[in-house]
């Protein structure tokens, strides 16, 4: 048996401007030098995002540690850490400034229109996605073209309707328009993420006798949770941050929602000078955003990536 030994590779000489080329000892095929191309793109990446950290987060944490100072520490020293943690704004703000109320309407809304718009975006989905029909395409192409509507041009029409149907100034008709206003993303995402799920345990599922509800509610809609989380997290921060609709459709001081509030407190604590009030009215309205993200960022992520990895 003849063996083939591995040339040993030869200096290059001084000033020849000869390239060397390693030689693995395994294989014994040259192998290229690392082009420091990659690393120079790597390092401009990762600073770009360093920076976009610190200027998302700064404020952030600049607007928590304010939340903390009395006033004169605001204006006198605004970017040093409080003498003390000023805990009585916090309770000012919750109390005085009605918060609370508001607090407690925003989550009424927002969970009651959250719930509607999973349920009956991912029934619609879930029918546009696996079954064909007549009208099938251009229904779905309607709720493409309800995400391209600017809700500024129905706002006088929206107005007329909801006052004409005696929901103006309730909480249940804010529900119903956060719900109009959220389906056509959450059938969009969800209609692409039903596409990506196999066939074969619905069709198992249909041999066996189940209905077509009972595999959508106990098969489907399970296989579906990181899709539902997705579009739920996308959801909750747009109808926990809105503030057009319920401006013009509840007018309502008892019923206003957090947004709403928030402006409220804006202009009473503006002129009464509680600048430290204002900070913990505004980081009370941050933190259950930025709480919801941090414990379902992971879910978010695989439910954005599920179509990439099927």
């Amino acid at each position: 048996m003849k063996t083939t030994e591995t040339p040993t590779p030869r200096p290059a000489e001084s000033g020849s401007g000869v390239r060397v080329m390693k030689v693995d000892a395994a294989s014994g095929k040259p192998q290229p030098e690392k082009e420091t191309d990659g690393k120079v793109l790597n390092a401009f990446s990762h600073g770009i995002l360093i920076v976009w950290a610190i200027m998302v987060v700064l404020p952030l944490l600049w607007a928590v540690m304010t939340s903390f100072k009395d006033d004169s520490s605001i204006f006198g020293s605004p970017w040093s850490l409080p003498d003390k943690l000023h805990f009585d704004n916090w309770s000012r703000a919750w109390t005085e400034a009605n918060m609370s109320d508001y607090f407690l309407n925003t989550v009424l809304v927002v969970g009651g229109s959250l719930i509607g718009t999973l349920v009956l975006g991912s029934m619609a989905a879930y029918v546009l996605a696996r079954f064909d029909f007549p009208g099938n395409r251009f229904i779905y192409f309607l709720f493409i073209g309800g995400m391209s509507f600017p809700i500024m041009l129905a706002l006088v029409p929206l107005f007329y309707v909801v006052n004409n149907m005696g929901l103006l100034n309730t909480i249940h008709g804010l529900i119903l328009v956060y719900i109009a206003y959220s389906l056509p993303f959450t059938v969009f995402f969800l209609t692409a993420f039903f596409r990506t799920l196999p066939t074969s345990v619905a069709e198992a599922a249909f041999v066996d006798g189940a209905s077509h509800s009972r595999t959508f509610f106990q098969i489907m809609l399970p296989m579906a949770k990181p899709g539902l989380i997705s579009v739920g997290i996308f959801n909750f921060l747009g109808q926990w941050n809105q503030y057009m609709l319920p401006t013009v459709l509840n007018t309502d001081p008892d019923k206003r929602v957090l947004t709403q509030g928030l402006v409220q407190l804006a202009v009473s604590q503006g002129y009464k000078g509680d600048w430290s009030g204002l900070f913990a009215g505004l980081v009370m309205a941050m933190l259950p955003v930025l709480a919801a993200y941090i414990v379902f960022q992971r879910q978010v992520v695989q439910g954005l990536t599920a179509g990439a990895m099927k």
